[in-house]
């Protein structure tokens, strides 16, 4: 399983950006789907998180309101829309996929995400 990030780049505060993640490979083995970042110096924080097979969402509350999660599991693409962007929304976001049916008490434990993006690095300045 391969997972490609993109869609981050520079935007002011306030600002909206919308990241994509392509899964491929041979074995399309995962079944959940999360947004994290790292901002430097940081660890890597749960943003949001998708079920492959379900309609189930989950999200962290610093971003609540503000970012969405979606798919579209035919093309096996994950999208996060990010409005109303901070300049503490910087970092590089990274999306990761889970083997297993992730729940409210797991999907934001990196440890539960097999594979991983390489990132793409988001700027909120002015």
């Amino acid at each position: 399983v391969q997972l490609q990030a993109s869609g981050g780049g520079w935007v002011q505060p306030g600002g909206s950006l919308r990241l994509s993640c392509v899964v491929s490979g041979s074995s399309l083995d995962y079944a959940t789907i999360g947004w994290f970042r790292q901002a430097p110096g940081k660890e890597r924080e749960a943003i949001s998180g998708i079920s492959r097979y379900y309609t189930r969402t989950f999200q962290s509350n610093s971003v609540k309101g503000r970012f969405t999660i979606s798919k579209n599991t035919a093309e096996n693409t994950f999208f996060l829309q990010m409005n109303n962007l901070r300049p503490d929304d910087s970092a590089v976001y990274y999306c990761g996929a889970a083997r297993y049916n992730l729940i409210t008490s797991s999907w934001s434990q990196t440890s539960q995400y097999s594979y991983w993006g390489q990132g793409t690095q988001v700027t909120v300045s002015s």
